[in-house]
């Protein structure tokens, strides 16, 4: 963890030939297959062709389709429940090897592996139409989790994504006020009583379109309810960033 901010740190001190001297260094390696990497990514060319890219989805909540459908076609799930958010935009699927990728980011301080999935979500991003958000807003950690990690992942994905395409990342604009157990192995209802709220924002925003950055959405409980945290906090628009969804 440390390793990742310092070289970061030390090739924006000294410019190209600070990246230059970490590229040999440290020269990107495949966090896959161990291979060389590719384009100055820990991700060789091979292993990026395999990636469970999720190209055919649902607008409004990036569900994976199993085929494709005309342009706009929307899940069942968004017609009978909208989601409260604009749009969402997942880059992956949750599928073989991302929850390797993620995992490791998350649970185990490997910054390196949030690096590539924030390359990887930047590359997914470039693609939406306008209007674009005017800030990043990552889902927050309650304090307590915080302190056991040592770190936010989804924050740390969203400092990659925002250098990336030039926004604004603000983590703390918003706070986690509930202590909730983990949504995993919850089904949909119980993962919205589970969320309800946890999320509390901390002052009006100054902005008028915001994407949530998450890691991962499986049911978009959490994202629904912190959409509505910011909506009431002043944000017209929301939607959702995330680096895969499950199907």
């Amino acid at each position: 963890m440390c390793l990742f901010g310092q070289a970061g740190h030390a090739a924006s001190a000294s410019g190209a030939d600070g990246g230059w001297l970490i590229g040999r260094l440290f020269p990107p390696t495949c966090l896959l297959c161990g291979a060389p990497g590719a384009h100055g990514r820990d991700l060789c060319a091979g292993c990026a062709a395999e990636l469970p890219h999720n190209r055919l989805a649902c607008p409004l909540c990036a569900l994976p389709f199993d085929m494709a459908l005309p342009a706009g076609s929307v899940c069942g799930a968004c017609q009978r429940r909208p989601p409260p958010f604009a749009r969402a935009l997942a880059a992956l699927r949750y599928e073989t090897p991302i929850p390797t990728l993620v995992g490791a980011a998350k649970f185990r301080g490997r910054l390196n592996h949030a690096r590539l999935l924030g390359q990887l979500l930047a590359d997914a991003a470039r693609a939406l139409p306008a209007p674009w958000p005017q800030v990043l807003v990552p889902v927050p950690l309650h304090p307590t989790r915080l302190v056991g990690r040592g770190y936010n992942q989804s924050l740390e994905i969203a400092r990659v994504v925002g250098r990336a395409l030039d926004l604004p990342v603000d983590g703390t604009c918003c706070r986690r006020v509930l202590a909730t157990p983990p949504q995993a192995g919850l089904d949909e209802p119980a993962r919205r009583r589970n969320i309800r709220g946890a999320f509390a924002a901390l002052a009006p925003l100054p902005w008028q379109q915001v994407a949530i950055l998450d890691d991962v959405v499986t049911t978009g409980s959490t994202v629904s309810e912190l959409t509505r945290v910011l909506r009431r906090a002043g944000a017209r628009r929301v939607e959702v960033w995330a680096v895969a969804r499950t199907p």
